[in-house]
């Protein structure tokens, strides 16, 4: 039986992706002046309209959230109705504690350079080659099948079908991963459009969970990222399970490991920290994954996260957890 393996990648210009930097952008901006802001900052936009809200406690109290929008979105209406941290999550917290329950997947494999599975990596080299053309709204679907590629969908504003193929075309002859024989190409299948981010969608933070992880393939723990400063562990405690996943790989030449990590809120330890290197399982040893040891040992306190909820969360050399 063939396998088959597909993902997607989408534009800085999406505007699921629009209301991601917003809420990372806000973040950035607090923790640049109070790195221990406590943030939770969601994003809705569309059609003129930006509504902002979420909890913040920070000392840092004359953000220009409005000016964030902006820059961002354009010119749309900003709605704010931003609220304190909860003093009963405050507690737990401030002990050291997670700052919310969940379940965190790490991952990372051989395929690539980039230690994640193919099709993303190909997705998103794709999206991020016609957005140096077309810095629009935007869509890239790329399908293996046993390892080779056998179809490229390719949707971008402003880009006339033609062009669009035609520049689809080059990327391959120049992109070191793709392996091809005959390819089914659908480029702007819908046809050619002008319309697009804010202007004909809607967005909302956390909406492309799997974009910002590593495609369908792979479990993830259901948190989103962007918005939140890293005393929420299905932040931080991602980040790290993708360092954990790293190491092991690395250090034991294998194919693929997989990180499960699991946490309760106001309590400092995981209450799961399991490791499945090439389809054998054991127990994590060796790591503070406290979310204070792990905030320390990624040094998560700065103002980086804007750049994250771009083109994905992992892969990327310049992030710590990569290093």
């Amino acid at each position: 039986m063939s396998n088959y393996k597909t993902a997607e990648s989408v534009s800085p210009k999406h505007p699921d992706k629009i209301c991601d930097q917003i809420s990372d952008a806000i973040l950035d901006a607090y923790l640049t002046v109070d790195a221990d802001s406590r943030v939770a900052i969601d994003v809705a936009g569309g059609h003129c309209t930006v509504f902002v809200t979420g909890e913040v406690t920070s000392k840092a109290n004359d953000i220009n959230i409005a000016a964030i929008v902006e820059r961002l979105a354009g010119t749309v209406k900003t709605i704010q109705h931003i609220a304190k941290q909860s003093s009963e999550i405050a507690a737990g917290v401030d002990t050291g504690g997670a700052g919310d329950q969940g379940i965190m997947v790490g991952y990372a494999c051989n395929e690539t350079k980039e230690l994640l599975p193919l099709e993303t990596v190909l997705a998103r080299n794709l999206n991020k080659y016609l957005y140096k053309k077309w810095p629009y709204d935007g869509k890239t679907q790329v399908t293996l099948k046993d390892g080779q590629i056998q179809s490229i969908v390719a949707s971008f504003q402003n880009a006339p079908r033609d062009e669009l193929f035609a520049r689809v075309k080059h990327w391959l002859r120049s992109e070191k991963y793709a392996v091809f024989s005959k390819i089914d190409y659908h480029i702007n299948p819908a046809g050619d459009w002008s319309q697009g981010g804010f202007d004909a969608d809607a967005g909302l933070t956390g909406r492309k969970l799997i974009v910002d992880n590593y495609g369908p393939h792979i479990p993830i723990g259901g948190g989103a990222f962007s918005g939140k400063d890293p005393s929420k562990v299905d932040r931080s405690a991602a980040y790290m399970a993708r360092r954990v996943a790293i190491d092991y790989l690395r250090a034991r030449d294998a194919k693929e490991v997989y990180v499960y990590l699991a946490y309760a809120i106001g309590y400092n330890q995981p209450l799961e920290a399991s490791v499945i290197i090439d389809h054998k399982k054991e127990l994590i040893k060796g790591y503070d994954l406290s979310p204070n040891g792990i905030i320390k040992h990624l040094d998560l306190k700065r103002p980086i996260y804007e750049q994250t909820a771009q083109y994905g969360h992992f892969g990327h050399p310049h992030f710590r957890w990569e290093q």
